[in-house]
């Protein structure tokens, strides 16, 4: 038993290497962000309805550049990758795919969200302030994102990285930290008082999603076309799982804001679980694409062996969330649960989404590639939506069973 714990960390010690620093550079972006909803809950009481939102634009700068990122990964692995923007090139068709994706689901995002509402009975902002406030915020973080993303790419082409275990973690962070002001910077033109600009930047930003629908689509034999033609489903259906999500805390969004703690937790547990479900998905997809791994039915040796990393992970990465979450709330002065608390809901509900994750981001990927689709395109955004959800499931379940 120990000899096989061993062999089992010393075979993956690199692994672990750079997956605990990318996973703690991830964590304090991630606490970074969630300090700042803490801070803004005014703004969430002013907008009503933009907590449905603001999950599923986290998630989707996540899932567009998180994809992006694993994509670039597995070119590194199969040698086709290039530090090049030329036409027809690896990086450039991916560069505009990603660009593509952020202008389009973004204004999707935006009407999805007034329409969730409507179907909720949740009382919310008009749609045009959604679309305005979603594309906005969108492309802001999306372009601070792409040159990230392209940073890490060429980083870890030059010093010969692995980036399939540090880009998922860091793209999250960074995501988290760019997004969420670029949101509340979106919004702050709507709470201004600004109706007539908001709504013509919002019918402009509709008119160019639908021609950049229509170019992208019209085009033929493109990198870009076919991304956009497999991704957009996945990243719509993602959308709405991601509102589900945002439903879930709207409709505990009263007890939560009594306790800022936990919306100061709630970003870095939703986005760690992420951050190993990109790991997983990134090692995944490399590995069938390599040949090392079947689509089977059931998970295999290298699967598991996988499974096994995203546990060692775990066990550490909720522990030290729910404690650091704790120490930010009390450095801000705002009220919590207390210590135990914060751990017992980080700890439980993070390996209970692990477990879930494993087996979602396993079969996510084996169907994509019995399909042939890439899983690239797909396992990133539907086990990271999937997780949105689930997790937010897990971590309110586990303040309502602790009687908070």
């Amino acid at each position: 038993m120990g000899r096989g714990v061993n062999g089992f960390m010393a075979r993956n010690s690199r692994v672990f290497k750079m997956g605990f620093l990318a996973l703690a550079i991830s964590s304090g972006g991630d606490l970074i962000a969630g300090a700042t909803l803490g801070y803004m809950t005014d703004t969430l009481a002013l907008l009503p309805g933009l907590m449905i939102l603001i999950p599923a634009a986290i998630g989707m700068r996540g899932n567009i550049f998180g994809a992006l990122g694993s994509r670039l990964g597995t070119s590194m692995h199969m040698g086709t990758f290039e530090l090049s923007l030329r036409k027809g090139g690896i990086m450039r068709s991916n560069v505009q795919a990603s660009l593509l994706l952020t202008v389009i689901m973004s204004c999707a995002m935006g009407f999805l969200a007034r329409g969730v509402s409507l179907a909720f009975g949740v009382d919310s902002i008009s749609v045009l302030d959604f679309v305005f406030i979603s594309v906005l915020g969108g492309i802001l973080a999306g372009l601070v994102l792409l040159g990230f993303n392209i940073l890490i790419a060429r980083m870890g082409f030059l010093r010969n990285w692995d980036i399939d275990n540090i880009s998922a973690p860091l793209i999250t962070a960074a995501g988290d930290i760019v997004t969420l002001p670029m949101l509340f910077l979106s919004a702050w033109f709507v709470m201004g008082g600004l109706t007539t600009m908001v709504d013509i930047g919002a019918m402009l930003f509709t008119l160019l999603a639908l021609l950049l629908v229509m170019m992208a689509y019209t085009s033929k034999g493109d990198d870009a076309r076919r991304i956009l033609y497999q991704s957009a489903p996945v990243l719509t259906l993602c959308i709405l799982m991601d509102m589900g999500a945002g439903i879930t805390v709207e409709n505990h969004l009263e007890a939560i804001v009594a306790l800022p703690a936990l919306i100061i937790l709630y970003l870095p547990f939703l986005n760690e679980a992420n951050a190993l479900g990109g790991i997983l998905t990134s090692r995944l997809g490399s590995q069938l694409h390599m040949g090392l791994m079947r689509p089977n039915r059931f998970p295999d040796a290298i699967a598991r062996e996988n499974f096994r990393i995203i546990y060692v992970f775990s066990l550490v990465i909720f522990l030290v969330i729910g404690v650091a979450a704790e120490l930010v709330a009390s450095a801000m002065g705002m009220a919590s649960p207390g210590m135990g608390y914060m751990i017992a809901i980080s700890f439980v509900a993070g390996l209970l989404t692990i477990s879930v994750l494993n087996l979602i981001g396993y079969y996510v990927a084996m169907v994509t590639y019995r399909l042939r689709l890439d899983p690239d395109d797909h396992s990133i955004p539907l086990t990271s939506s999937s997780i949105d959800l689930v997790g937010t499931l897990f971590f309110i379940g586990m303040i309502m069973l602790l009687g908070i």
